[in-house]
């Protein structure tokens, strides 16, 4: 074989080889980017996993609605001082976030990594002034305690742009690969499919998920009902995803049974049914505010709740929008909808069937 078809060959095998792992790649959503670096770099075993990407939020129009609901106290003297000697503002410095939340009995332990515009120098010599300081190998581990209380927040520079922290007892525990085992892939596996939304949280279900929403609902939303079926999840995500100047909110719960999924679709359906209704009241209308309603009752309007099969997995997903109006009228007591007699059936609205 002559040179110049022997140096083809190579060739083409080269590309050949580059083509089929750009493939893999791109269609098994592992390629390396800033949201799927930041969450691999978590614990497999965590509860709950919290996502936030302020790069793309920045560029919403929702993000400075948000910033003007939001109440604007005084600035925290602990905060305005770690700002004077670092120059870091999460508001304009942090680009996304990923937080585990890991419950061990009665403690809670919260492992986060961030990636942002860090000044490595200002903020290691603010956290050995106000802190500890240790070596580890090539790294260096701050302590540093909170405000008010006796816990401290250990963290790390695992680069100039990226630091890993958290309240917990050690950062030393290499957090395992997102490749390695089924409970790990568990994860991945909702990850992916909120890849479109730069905010959004994944719980893996403990059985709380009932009773919190019990203890958190507005009183004319409560079901006892509601809170059964919740339990019988496996996962709940939360996602929001801006368009313009609102947030589209995607909440899904899954488990293995039908059942259960099914139900909690009907239920939601006559909860919006029965909100819409008490929005209607002549009571409630003397009670609120003309704008006030009508923000509740489009947001209530803009609710949609299906259904989905995976095969192995059963869903049901409830999709609203948040608005400047929403937020504005969210300001004043969300309204108490007349609840539903204990011994009457919610209405039996069915959700539609999406594959």
């Amino acid at each position: 074989m002559s040179n110049r078809r022997t140096a083809g060959t190579i060739l083409a095998v080269i590309i050949i080889g580059a083509a089929a792992l750009y493939a893999y790649h791109r269609w098994s959503g592992s390629a390396s980017n800033p949201r799927n670096d930041l969450l691999a770099q978590l614990p497999s075993d965590a509860n709950t996993v919290l996502y936030i990407d302020l790069d793309a939020l920045r560029q919403s129009p929702f993000l400075a609605e948000l910033y003007k609901w939001a109440p604007q106290g005084k600035t925290d003297p602990d905060y305005k001082q770690f700002l004077q000697s670092t120059g870091f503002n999460y508001e304009t410095d942090l680009n996304r976030v990923s937080i585990a939340v890991q419950n061990h009995g009665q403690e809670t332990a919260i492992y986060a990594v961030a990636d942002g515009r860090f000044d490595r120098k200002k903020i290691s010599a603010y956290a050995s002034q106000t802190g500890t300081r240790e070596k580890r190998g090539s790294r260096e581990i701050f302590s540093v305690p909170l405000s008010g209380s006796t816990r401290r927040i250990t963290f790390t520079f695992l680069r100039n742009d990226q630091i890993a922290l958290t309240n917990g007892a050690s950062l030393d525990a290499p957090a395992p690969q997102l490749t390695s085992d089924s409970d790990a892939q568990a994860w991945r596996e909702r990850f992916r499919r909120l890849a479109g939304s730069p905010v959004f949280a994944v719980i893996r279900q403990d059985g709380n998920a009932g009773t919190m929403f019990s203890a958190q609902a507005p009183r004319g939303l409560q079901s006892p009902q509601l809170s059964a079926l919740l339990g019988q999840l496996q996962w709940i995500t939360v996602a929001g995803k801006p368009d313009a100047d609102r947030l589209r909110v995607v909440l899904e719960g899954e488990g293995t049974a039908d059942a259960p999924t099914r139900q909690i679709s009907d239920v939601l359906n006559g909860l919006l049914v029965l909100a819409q209704a008490g929005l209607s009241d002549p009571k409630m209308r003397q009670q609120l505010q003309p704008e006030v309603r009508e923000a509740y009752l489009e947001m209530l309007k803009s609710a949609d709740v299906s259904q989905i099969d995976r095969g192995e997995t059963k869903s049901v997903r409830l999709i609203f929008d948040l608005t400047p109006k929403f937020l504005d009228a969210a300001r004043t007591a969300l309204p108490a909808v007349p609840p539903s007699p204990q011994n009457k059936a919610l209405p039996n609205a069915k959700g539609t069937i999406r594959n």
